[in-house]
């Protein structure tokens, strides 16, 4: 289970501003990295999403120090991170808010497996969101009775150790 997670954006507090209103959560200041912030969704899990400037980098301590900051001089538009999040929001509620940031937003099938709402961060990064009405399928098609078919229908790769 992810607990977690950390995204780029170019105005951080307003990101963090807008998710916590999809998440009715709340927007806390993330001490760490400079200008960060994070959203505490409050649900039993402790999802969390923290908030860093887009040219924020985590880089591996040295010896036996952990994992610190640093700034990237050329941030990339894009990412290939994307996380699919449960939301206690509906689609109206999100369409709404994603309208009114200029953001897009899309409601997608993935390949007849589930559904998922296409909510685009400052449109530069992808959160696939599920609400209470569509999570039900993605949780179905995830659930560990169902992944040896669907692994079985996907083309599986060799694992060599």
């Amino acid at each position: 289970m992810i607990h977690h997670i950390s995204i780029p954006a170019n105005n951080p507090l307003h990101v963090a501003q807008v998710l916590a209103e999809v998440f009715d959560g709340k927007v806390g200041i993330f001490p760490p990295n400079p200008n960060s912030y994070m959203v505490v969704a409050g649900d039993e899990y402790g999802t969390l999403i923290e908030i860093y400037p887009s040219d924020s980098l985590v880089v591996p301590g040295q010896g036996d120090r952990q994992a610190g900051f640093q700034q990237n001089v050329h941030p990339a538009s894009y990412s290939a991170v994307h996380a699919a999040i449960s939301v206690p929001t509906s689609l109206e509620q999100i369409e709404r808010i994603a309208t009114r940031e200029g953001w897009r937003v899309l409601p997608c099938n993935r390949d007849g497996l589930f559904d998922v709402i296409e909510f685009w961060v400052e449109n530069q990064l992808m959160l696939e969101l599920l609400t209470p009405a569509i999570a039900h399928k993605y949780l179905n098609a995830m659930h560990p009775k169902n992944l040896e078919q669907l692994m079985l229908n996907i083309a599986q790769v060799e694992v060599r150790v």
